[in-house]
């Protein structure tokens, strides 16, 4: 197991590039999918490479889950992402997704950690309107240097209609 880094010593751009990164991995999955390879090898390695578990707790809300809103667990993030343990994941990386985009953001950088919010697009392949979700990720590193998610929250925006 990897320790985590008592600064974060990272940069607004280091955290922008990381999360275009995890987009093209989120379109990625989705794409060995519909070609039938080994998306589920892909998105293990994703759930790894992105985020915090090997270090630190994670709090992950994704905006997709009604039953098990938060999950701690790697293997519960997995699911999320590609369906698993959990009977209402239908796998969000599944989708599949054409371009996923990072919109207004805010970023905040800390001595331990940073804190990122905003919106992000998903347009998927189908050519339909691109899904607006609004997005808080906070990033530790570990003692590689690995920038890594150890808080992510995304909802729907609200709607009164």
């Amino acid at each position: 197991m990897k320790s985590l880094k008592e600064k974060i010593n990272t940069t607004e751009f280091e955290i922008i590039k990381s999360q275009e990164l995890w987009a093209q991995n989120v379109i990625e999955i989705g794409n060995l999918y519909t070609n039938n390879e080994d998306y589920k090898t892909r998105a293990s390695i994703f759930v790894k490479q992105f985020y915090a578990f090997d270090i630190c707790e994670v709090l992950f809300k994704p905006t997709l889950a009604s039953e098990k809103q938060f999950r701690y667990t790697y293997d519960d993030a997995v699911s999320y992402f590609i369906g698993g343990s959990i009977s209402e994941d239908k796998g969000f990386a599944l989708k599949p997704w054409k371009k996923i985009n990072f919109g207004e953001r805010k970023i905040i950088i800390f001595k331990e950690i940073a804190l990122s919010m905003g919106n992000y697009f998903f347009q998927s392949v189908d050519g339909c309107d691109a899904v607006k979700v609004e997005y808080t990720f906070g990033y530790v590193k570990d003692n590689d240097n690995n920038l890594l998610i150890n808080l992510h929250h995304s909802s729907i925006p609200y709607t009164n209609k």
